[in-house]
């Protein structure tokens, strides 16, 4: 009996099953003097026949039915008893659904089935890899997912389940919220972004925050690779521009300036800016997604004008040698049309008072959406069509009037200029010179409105300048290359000043702002080389498109009543009210009828 006892739990604990219907057997080999010694063991302690017929009903051959096994393609393999309790421990270990404030929270569900081990439940060199997949363009995962269901994993799971799985893990977070709050398709809050986000450009998560992909793995360079990179083609074009004044303006003669030191500096800046922009547009045909990201950023949605600013200051500063007569109109048709367009998808959520309306969106980068206007204006002015100019010189100093005060009043209704953002007050200089030089070049002569958009650009640069403290203790970035034509536009507007009035003051000022340019343009070009070539710290992860649309684990407001049936009767028709009031005074009266 007692041997009859160990078989029957020896045969229940082989024939235990997975979850997923795998078949555990022992096939551990037994030795033969083992076998031997089982059998003696049996025939000694073999009852005799009374017993045997008293306890018949123990001594019955036990009968194993095997389960059905549910049809499956993929080959089920007989493995040890300790190896399946081992895989099956594995596979529990590997859908825990706790996620930690990692930066890896959502980097990856599901991925975990990835083939050669890539996926966030795969160790792969100690980190863990998240699914970029979910910044890729729509029309290539259209062309991904149709092979998808072709290929098979090694564990034998398809991937149109991994596809489910990851589908209904991001259901279940979005449940939290009941909406798809952390969808990329929909458009992130500005206020989110603020609150989110620090560093000079809003481009550092802060320690509290989540974000969608993992902060401890490379991502793959186009992702690395922001917009802000066209702010390094406006300091080198503007310093084509500033060399070609430089070896052209009678007021810097006496410097004797050669045209080369244009051509070279013009040439530098057209090869970056091809470079740049072929590999901004391959982001935006793999990952546009990332790119819509970028563009709900509140200071990086100003930067799209840069790519056509850049063509008309190339345009402008382009060599004499190159280009000796007047400008062909069609370049300012094709780089002032795109400026247009942002001009009234920007300007006109500004004037509509959304949730993107200027008092909660300004800093001082929407001076780049303005200035935009004046260089067009400028390009205008030598193509020969001044009536353009003047239309695009009044719109830009318009929205100028209104940026520049919002900037100032900082209204309680707005979000709070992080301190960090204090580098790119240097954009308040950019906007006055270039409509001092738009008009000059305009109406032929550097007159008095000129010269008052000079003066307030001048006296914003002195006030910059005694506040030396707002630029230090700040990381290398590749935005920080727009804020080197600002200085070199208020130099040219120094130059065109100069011409005007030309006193050994005014020269001197002229001097002295070019050569503070120039310098600093130099700088930040040995550091871009060795930061991009040396060093490999260029391009980091961008983790600013990679927020949630809603702080996770932050507590609701409870919820109020009387607020709830405030708006509720507010919502009410007057037929509607009264018909309720009269339901609701009904039992009161019929009460008081029959207690009469």
């Amino acid at each position: 009996m007692k041997h009859n006892n160990s078989k029957e739990m020896e045969m229940r604990e082989t024939s235990r099953r997975s979850p997923g219907g795998t078949h555990f057997v022992d096939i551990h080999e037994v030795p033969e003097e083992e076998e031997e010694d089982e059998e003696e063991a049996h025939e000694e302690n073999k009852p005799t026949k009374t017993a045997t017929n008293n306890n018949k009903r123990f001594n019955k051959p036990i009968k194993i039915r095997e389960m059905k096994r549910p049809n499956n393609n993929s080959f089920s393999r007989q493995v040890s008893l300790e190896t399946g309790f081992s895989a099956l421990n594995v596979d529990k270990t590997e859908r825990k659904g706790v996620l930690p404030r990692s930066g890896n929270s959502f980097g990856g569900f599901g991925s975990s089935h990835r083939s050669g081990g890539g996926g966030v439940g795969a160790e792969s060199g100690g980190g863990k890899k998240g699914d970029f997949s979910m910044f890729r363009t729509k029309s290539s995962l259209v062309r991904q997912n149709s092979k998808l269901p072709l290929i098979k994993k090694e564990s034998g799971i398809l991937v149109d389940q991994y596809i489910n799985d990851i589908s209904s893990s991001s259901r279940r977070v979005d449940n939290n919220d009941n909406e798809d709050e952390d969808s990329v398709n929909k458009s992130v809050p500005a206020g989110r972004y603020f609150a989110a986000l620090t560093g000079p450009e809003l481009d550092q998560v802060k320690d509290s925050e989540d974000i969608l992909l993992p902060k401890d793995e490379k991502w793959p360079f186009l992702l690395r690779f922001p917009i802000g990179c066209f702010g390094i083609c406006l300091g080198l074009s503007s310093q084509a521009i500033l060399w070609r004044a430089l070896s052209t303006s009678r007021a810097t003669k006496f410097l004797h300036v050669t045209p080369i030191v244009n051509l070279a500096i013009w040439l530098l800046a057209l090869g970056v800016f091809v470079a740049v922009f072929i590999t901004y547009a391959l982001k935006c045909a793999f990952y546009f997604e990332a790119v819509k990201r970028e563009y709900f950023h509140p200071i990086r949605v100003n930067f799209f004008f840069a790519p056509w600013i850049v063509c008309m200051f190339l345009a402008i500063g382009v060599p004499p040698c190159i280009a000796q007569d007047r400008l062909h109109p069609a370049l300012w048709c094709a780089f002032a049309g795109p400026i247009i367009f942002l001009d009234l998808k920007i300007y006109g959520q500004w004037l509509s008072g959304g949730k993107r309306r200027l008092s909660k969106v300004a800093n001082p980068s929407s001076h780049l959406s303005v200035v935009g206007n004046f260089v067009g204006a400028i390009l205008a002015a030598q193509v020969g069509w001044l009536e353009a100019g003047k239309f695009m010189w009044a719109v830009g100093f318009a929205h100028y009037m209104v940026v520049f005060v919002t900037l100032y009043q900082r209204l309680p209704t707005s979000e709070a200029l992080p301190k960090e953002l204090h580098p790119v007050y240097c954009m308040f200089i950019a906007t006055p010179a270039a409509a001092s030089i738009a008009w000059g070049a305009i109406y032929g002569e550097f007159d008095g409105l000129s010269r008052t958009c000079y003066f307030i650009a001048l006296f914003l640069y002195c006030s910059l300048i005694v506040r030396i403290n707002f630029f230090r203790g700040f990381k290398f970035s590749v935005a920080w290359w727009s804020y080197t034509f600002p200085m070199t536009t208020a130099s040219i507007a120094s130059i065109k000043y100069a011409e005007q009035v030309p006193t050994v003051i005014s020269k001197c000022l002229a001097l002295a702002l070019s050569l503070m340019s120039s310098t600093m343009v130099s700088i930040l070009l040995v550091s871009t080389l060795l930061h991009a070539f040396v060093w490999c710290t260029l391009f980091p992860n961008d983790l600013a498109i990679a927020i949630t649309k809603r702080k996770l684990g932050k507590d609701k407001k409870p919820f109020k009543k009387a607020a709830y049936d405030l708006k509720r009767w507010t919502k009410q028709s007057p037929l509607s009210l009264v018909t309720s009031i009269r339901k609701h005074n009904s039992p009161d009266k019929d009460t008081e009828a029959d207690k009469q």
